[in-house]
């Protein structure tokens, strides 16, 4: 995984491009009929259920804007939020807020919205040894914000990008040659360039599962688009000798059986790429 300072620098130039994007020269609206040394002060209102996450982002957003705002938060991330409850409070130069608004609250619709569902997946796992991780599946350009708002609602973060772990996929075998064969140049791979990463292998079927582990240096295998049954067959194959993943299409209504199959862990790229944004909105007070 990434460090806590490559991450830091993600969430850094996220903020970065979005002020670029949004602001350009200037917000001229704002600029237009507010003066500069107008203050203000403004509310995040909840207008929906859920998992509140982008509190700590807005922060920082609010800082990089203008150093002088200061936040009061009521709500912290992670928490449960009702329609009509505040999360925090914004105050300083009104012209620095409205700058800020639109980034903050496009942010924080789309992390709450993950942590949200994200939490809902968690809470059916609740009683077994699985864990959920999300996916490289998620929005070009703001991925760090995606995968720190699955963290928010309890899950954990699969590799960051593909420079940060070894995840040997169908595409990755065929073209290798095979399954033992993409093992083996990637082992080779790692030993040449002196790195450590670990080394996942997805597997279609219980064939592969085997072939799989005749080969050392196997940190997970991914079992893919398995059915119940021959996943619990996998598990049992595979026991200790590494960890366990499933994929493939869980859903809320099959990831409680998929754990009771005994993974170590199930992913799932809706957490990212099939939410609706929770409504929030900024008011000045």
């Amino acid at each position: 995984m990434i460090s806590k300072s490559q991450f830091d620098k993600e969430i850094e130039l996220i903020i970065i491009n979005a002020i670029r994007e949004d602001v350009g020269d200037g917000d001229h609206s704002s600029m237009a009929c507010i003066p500069k040394t107008a203050k203000g002060k403004a509310k995040l209102l909840v207008k929906d259920d859920g998992v509140i996450a982008g509190v700590e982002f807005a922060k920082q957003v609010f800082a990089y804007v203008d150093k002088q705002l200061t936040v009061k938060t009521l709500i912290e991330d992670g928490s449960k939020v009702k329609y009509g409850d505040i999360v925090f409070y914004v105050e300083g130069a009104s012209q620095s807020i409205l700058k800020a608004e639109r980034i903050v609250l496009n942010a924080m619709q789309r992390m709450s919205a993950i942590a949200t569902k994200t939490k809902t997946f968690v809470d059916l796992l609740e009683g077994t040894k699985t864990k959920i991780l999300d996916t490289r599946k998620t929005t070009p350009g703001i991925r760090a914000l995606e995968k720190w708002a699955v963290k928010i609602g309890g899950g954990e973060n699969h590799r960051f990008a593909l420079y940060d772990m070894i995840m040997l996929k169908d595409n990755h075998i065929d073209f290798a040659g095979g399954i033992s064969k993409a093992i083996d140049l990637t082992k080779q791979y790692l030993k040449d360039s002196k790195k450590d990463l670990k080394i996942i292998v997805e597997a279609r079927n219980l064939e592969e599962i085997e072939e799989i582990l005749k080969n050392k240096g196997v940190y997970r295998i991914l079992i893919d688009n398995f059915n119940f049954k021959d996943t619990r067959k996998a598990v049992q194959l595979i026991g200790k000798q590494c960890l366990t993943e499933s994929s493939g299409g869980i859903n809320e209504h099959t990831i409680r059986q998929y754990a009771e199959c005994g993974v170590d862990y199930i992913s799932s790229g809706a957490l990212t790429h099939s939410v609706y944004n929770m409504d929030l909105s900024l008011k000045a007070v």
